[in-house]
């Protein structure tokens, strides 16, 4: 049997807490549950391993926002979700700075929430599997994010770093839709209507690159974002 993945739940609404922790449960995850910020910080510390930490930003004796700067000293490399009700674009932006993998605001839906840590989970998965070396297949193409190198046998290109962190993202999302607003405050922590632009210029760029291999799409999802396809032979 697999062993369930844990998740470090710290939310001081005791009765949301508990909801949601029995949720995950029932989900299939493990789930230690912290009434504040600073009881969160002590069960972080255990002797116990944690594939996720879900926060909530408003708290007693530790806020949200602190709690995870300091689980990012330990570990930078700990996956995060921010759980709150605090929607400011500002509060959202000061989430991605400190390596939140999702900033969800409440109420939200549970379900949801839950394909959420699944993709979460996931991506990072994928990350922990190729640390020596994160690359990816991309039909005829290849992609190495150290060195920022996109090529074929008989071709190759050097990705600008913002290139490279945006293919990347695309592919760690392969064939479901990046977010066009989580992948600028995660890459250019900035939402606006220019980095929005700046953005767009950066799509068009892989796409040329991509169209090296004519199976590879990178398609924009009206509303939404964009997704990276590749289709199948004899499709």
């Amino acid at each position: 049997m697999a062993k369930k993945e844990t998740i470090l739940l710290v939310e001081d609404d005791t009765n949301f807490g508990l909801v949601l922790k029995n949720y995950l449960e029932l989900g299939g995850y493990t789930v230690v549950l912290s009434r504040d910020g600073g009881a969160g910080w002590r069960d972080f510390n255990e002797e116990r391993h944690y594939d996720l930490c879900i926060l909530d930003v408003m708290m007693p004796i530790k806020d949200g926002f602190s709690l995870a700067a300091d689980i990012k000293k330990v570990n930078p490399g700990m996956p995060l979700i921010f759980l709150t009700a605090k929607a400011l674009k500002e509060d959202q932006l000061k989430g991605y700075k400190l390596g939140a993998d999702d900033y969800i605001v409440k109420p939200f839906d549970s379900e949801l929430l839950l394909f959420k840590i699944k993709a979460v989970l996931g991506r990072n998965a994928i990350v922990g599997l190729k640390e020596e070396a994160p690359s990816f297949q991309i039909g005829t193409l290849n992609f190495d994010f150290d060195t920022r190198e996109l090529f074929t046998a008989d071709h190759k290109f050097t990705l600008s770093p913002k290139e490279a962190q945006l293919l990347n993202l695309l592919c760690q999302n392969m064939g479901r839709v990046t977010p066009k607003d989580e992948a600028l405050l995660k890459i250019w922590k900035d939402d606006s209507y220019f980095t929005g632009r700046s953005m767009d210029v950066y799509i068009t760029k892989l796409r040329k690159y991509l169209s090296l291999d004519p199976d590879i799409k990178i398609l924009n999802v009206h509303g939404s974002g964009f997704r990276l396809t590749i289709k199948e032979k004899g499709a």
